[in-house]
């Protein structure tokens, strides 16, 4: 109803739209009101209209009648029999049916139009008055003379007299990102702990899947993390109560400190509230008390890690994505004695590429220099406990030496000598973390201020973290099926010519080339598929090669992964975007359609996922329950007993009646296990 188009040749005849900035209208168009999420800002506004509301009114009437006129005909029913909507369309099957999920799409928003309706007629009103002026009043669309401008018109509003014009600033700054289609859309997407990976969107009663969230292995909401949040919570209550010096380090926060020190086999770690802060911290103050330092940085390097080295001040170096040529010709350029950092990352989550750390490592030994390594999306998902690829690529020697803490030495982990990390993604909660030498994070504990003047983390979400890390540490089974999924789409892209940016990674990114069009598919794919999953557009990408970025869970079905490869290939027929076949004949980009391409292999091997043994895990049909190891969820219990007692016994802390009413009395876990066998068991 408010398609930007359209507006236009309005605007001589309505006031509103008339003195109204097009970036202000767009804003309006494309944001979702928060209190009714079928409609746009721009149609709830209409609603207090005297012209346009009852128009609405009309108008969603007119449309629900019409599609309801036909929805118990004959013909319909027999489409729906056959197409497997039966008996009725349900919120599961609904997408199936284009007739069926426009009707219900129409039926909310004059649901919602009835309620803005209502909202407007209970507001106090004034004294009645028979003027014309009296008619409009209120209106956004014709009110005029008002002294004191409304949020949608402030970037109409002239500067003071002889000031600045901050509003008509952001809203210059706007239309920028609105022209070259870099807007930043955000949609509201809650996800369900009991149907991950399920979520509704603004409406309750609309559920979508999500195919692009970071919680990769859905730790999220499992039970035992759940469970041990809310002992926490009911122990320990809400904030932390200040920084970490000052009411804030608390027995939860030292603990997982510690997990991760022995998670990584280093020395020492400190957790940071993300892994952006934690980078940015750290490498500011390396490189600002490093004398003479210079910063080696991967070209496609996470904006964290950039602005750290910028805030340093030190040197900043450039080298070629995963070019160890590269790399080593600007190293030799500086003496040894000159303190140099390498920066990079062992998964590059818009491409999925993989860094050669143990390559970098060696030309670090060569020229003098640390290495920095930020393995944000790969903590949780490599290696034999989950501590990132540096573990992964000495599977065997890693698995062998078990929980020990103690470091490997020469092996690749070992070598690293700052490793960062994230709780955020793989592990569900939220937080960052680095992990090294004892004196190295003293020294960042002792200079950083991302560190040292905010607030501690929630001890509940501290030990949320700590309970998902241990699980992983003790199951490697979410690790094997979640990169089983990942082949398993994979795959399935390739063979309908789906151009997915080749990478030995879990990351699936699918080149489309073109923001609009990104925009549009993304769209498409929710409107139509109830598949929700964002575009990626500049400058997390450069131009010309934006894509839709999948992430597969283990927890996604055989079901849904045919459902996702059906519908993103009929939104490419329908948007007319490029196949494989076409970047091939156009010469390749971004890794797809390369002349004399070589396949890339996957890191984890056959053997590591299981398959060569029969141990690999079930791959999930819809229905089917996820998989919880029995013996991880001891394992993680017994580490909590120091602060929240043994399991099932009453709290340590004084004596008074849990608050939390939600607090499971156990995990459902089947007395026989038919599931992989626990890591640990195998060793």
């Amino acid at each position: 109803m408010d398609k930007l188009s359209s507006l236009a040749k309005f605007k001589s005849s309505c006031p509103f739209l008339g003195r109204t900035k097009t970036s202000t209208l767009r804003t309006l168009c494309t944001s979702t009101s928060p209190r009714y999420p079928s409609l746009s800002r721009l149609t709830e506004k209409a609603t207090s209209c005297p012209i346009m509301g009852p128009a609405l009114q009309i108008r969603s009437g007119q449309i629900v009648a019409g599609y309801a006129s036909v929805a118990g005909s004959a013909e319909v029913t027999n489409m729906h029999h056959h197409k497997g909507v039966f008996p009725n369309p349900t919120t599961a099957n609904i997408e199936m049916c284009p007739h069926a999920s426009k009707a219900l799409a129409a039926a909310r928003m004059a649901e919602d139009l009835a309620k803005a309706k209502v909202a407007k007629e209970t507001k106090p009103t004034a004294a009645p008055s028979t003027s014309k002026a009296a008619a409009t009043d209120g209106c956004p669309f014709h009110a005029e003379g008002s002294s004191k401008p409304t949020a949608a018109t402030a970037s109409t509003s002239t500067a003071p007299s002889g000031g600045f014009n901050y509003e008509g600033f952001y809203a210059a700054e706007l239309e920028k990102k609105h022209q070259d289609a870099s807007y930043r859309y955000f949609n509201n997407i809650n996800r369900l702990a009991s149907k991950f990976p399920i979520a509704h969107t603004g409406n309750v009663k609309d559920e979508v899947e999500v195919w692009c969230a970071n919680d990769y292995l859905g730790m999220g909401n499992n039970p035992v993390v759940l469970e041990t949040m809310h002992r926490t919570l009911d122990t320990y209550g809400h904030g932390a109560g200040g920084t970490r010096n000052i009411a804030g380090n608390t027995g939860m926060h030292l603990a997982l400190e510690e997990e991760l020190a022995q998670l990584h086999r280093k020395d020492a770690a400190l957790v940071f509230s993300s892994c952006y802060v934690a980078n940015d911290a750290t490498l500011t103050v390396l490189g600002s008390k490093l004398p003479g330092c210079v910063y080696f940085s991967d070209n496609m390097n996470h904006a964290s890690m950039i602005q750290g080295m910028r805030h340093s001040g030190a040197k900043r170096v450039i080298f070629k994505h995963n070019d160890l040529e590269d790399l080593e010709m600007k190293l030799a350029q500086y003496p040894k004695e000159t303190p140099k950092i390498i920066a990079f990352e062992s998964v590059y989550s818009m491409c999925g590429s993989i860094g050669p750390i143990s390559e970098i490592c060696d030309l670090a030994k060569k020229y003098g220099a640390l290495t920095f390594l930020d393995e944000v999306h790969a903590v949780g998902l490599y290696g034999p406990h989950g501590a990132g690829v540096a573990e992964h690529l000495d599977w065997a020697a890693q698995k062998a030496a078990g929980h020990s803490p103690h470091p490997i030495k020469g092996s690749v982990m070992d070598r690293v000598d700052i490793i960062t990390g994230t709780l955020g993604k793989a592990y569900g909660a939220i937080g960052g973390y680095i992990a090294g030498s004892m004196d190295f994070v003293d020294m960042v504990r002792s200079y950083a201020s991302g560190f040292i003047f905010t607030t501690s983390l929630p001890p509940a979400n501290v030990a949320g973290a700590r309970a998902s890390i241990s699980y992983q540490r003790e199951y490697v089974g979410d690790r094997q099926l979640k990169q089983m999924n990942v082949r398993n789409v994979k795959s399935r892209f390739e063979a309908l010519d789906i151009p997915v940016v080749p990478g030995p990674s879990h990351i699936v990114p699918v080149l489309v080339g073109d923001a609009a069009l990104a925009k549009a598919a993304s769209d498409m794919l929710l409107r139509n598929y109830n598949i929700y999953v964002q575009s990626i557009n500049y400058p997390t990408v450069a131009r010309g090669e934006e894509r839709l970025r999948f992430t597969v869970t283990p927890r996604h079905t055989l079901d849904q992964m045919a459902r996702l490869a059906t519908a993103v290939d009929e939104v490419f027929t329908t948007l007319a975007i490029k196949r494989t076949s076409d970047w091939k004949a156009a010469g390749g980009r971004a890794g797809v359609g390369m002349p004399d391409a070589k396949p890339v292999s996957p890191i984890w091997t056959d053997e590591q996922l299981g398959l060569l043994d029969g141990t690999s895990p079930k791959m999930l049909r819809n229905g089917d329950a996820g998989f919880i190891d029995a013996r991880a969820v001891r394992a993680t219990r017994e580490k909590f007993n120091d602060l929240l007692g043994k399991f099932g016994e009453p709290l340590p802390i004084a004596a008074r009646a849990s608050t939390v009413d939600a607090v499971r009395k156990d995990i459902p876990i089947p007395d026989s296990l038919t599931g992989p066998t626990p890591l640990a068991a195998r060793a």
